[in-house]
């Protein structure tokens, strides 16, 4: 036998090469959805641009708990990360041009919309004072042994000044002397009585004295302007000796037929009155800053420093 006969074989094996298959659009999926969320996060970016606070935390409020029913509780359900519910505000998605130009606008807006609220508000819980205040008075009156007599001579109302008290004159009962700034007897009981009622409220009272159109004859141009003055001063010293704090009068005014009880007959006695009214606290400011505006009337040197009277002809 021969060498090559004898030889081993030698066997190569070669790895044959495999084409690789198309990769489908898998990778077209992955990048839309990262196109999808770079567009959404510049949305976002957008909307904090150019939102104003109120907006911006609407959409905060959004995202920690969206929910198709807007909602404010105090806290978050169970297992929710908001607080309860989406936000009442509205968010504007129309563009920039539906956007408001600055915060400013929109904070002075909220501000004005909230104080008025809250100066509706206080006037309501204000006339319901009075009312209460009208009712005491009311039940004081009818209690009162000293003021029984003199019912039909009260008059209670509210008006947009406050609670008014109106002591009225009769044909046969009037509260002064005629032609005079005397007091009768009766009328400084009615006053005293009223001003322990007064005291307790906490509100400042305007006092005015008014008389019929009888013209008055007197010499030295005393008129029915300086008679009904003096009546509303006498008034008011009266309520003092009754207990009245000096500090609760606002205003003490004279005036005479200008504003008459009966518009029909001028001369009807009970034209001739003194009206109290515990001022609401708006009505009180407006006539401080009213007087503020005009500058302070000085009265005569033996005028009280608290008089105000109305000294132009009728």
């Amino acid at each position: 036998m021969s060498e090559q006969e004898n030889a081993p074989l030698i066997v190569v094996r070669r790895a044959r090469r495999k084409k690789h298959g198309h990769h489908g659009g898998a990778w077209k999926v992955a990048y839309a959805d990262f196109v999808t969320a770079m567009m959404a996060f510049f949305l976002v970016m957008w909307l904090i641009g150019v939102g104003t606070r109120q907006q911006r935390a609407a959409i905060s409020e959004y995202f920690k708990n969206p929910s198709m029913t807007p909602g404010n509780a105090s806290i978050a359900p169970p297992g929710k990360m908001g607080p309860g519910g989406a936000s009442d505000s509205a968010i504007k998605l129309g563009g920039a041009m539906d956007m408001p130009h600055g915060p400013g606008k929109d904070r002075r807006a909220a501000t004005r919309a909230a104080a008025a609220d809250v100066e509706k508000l206080a006037r309501e819980r204000e006339k319901a004072r009075l009312e209460n205040l009208m009712q005491q008075l009311h039940a004081a009156i009818e209690k009162s042994q000293a003021l029984e007599p003199f019912k039909d001579q009260l008059l209670l109302d509210i008006t947009p000044e406050g609670l008014r008290i109106q002591i009225v004159d009769k044909q046969n009962r009037p509260m002064f002397d005629t032609a005079s700034a005397t007091l009768k007897p009766y009328t400084v009981a009615i006053l005293h009585e009223l001003a322990g009622f007064i005291d307790q409220a906490p509100n400042k009272i305007s006092i005015s004295g008014h008389t019929d159109d009888a013209p008055y004859n007197g010499d030295h141009g005393y008129s029915n302007w300086e008679l009904s003055a003096d009546r509303a001063n006498a008034a008011r010293r009266a309520l003092l000796v009754g207990g009245l704090v000096e500090d609760k009068i606002a205003r003490v005014v004279g005036l005479a037929a200008s504003v008459p009880f009966d518009k029909v007959d001028p001369s009807d006695p009970i034209n001739r009155r003194i009206s109290i009214i515990m001022m609401t606290k708006q009505a009180q400011d407006a006539a401080l800053s009213q007087e503020q505006a005009d500058g302070a009337q000085i009265a005569p040197p033996s005028a009280p420093p608290t008089s105000r009277a109305l000294a132009s002809a009728p």
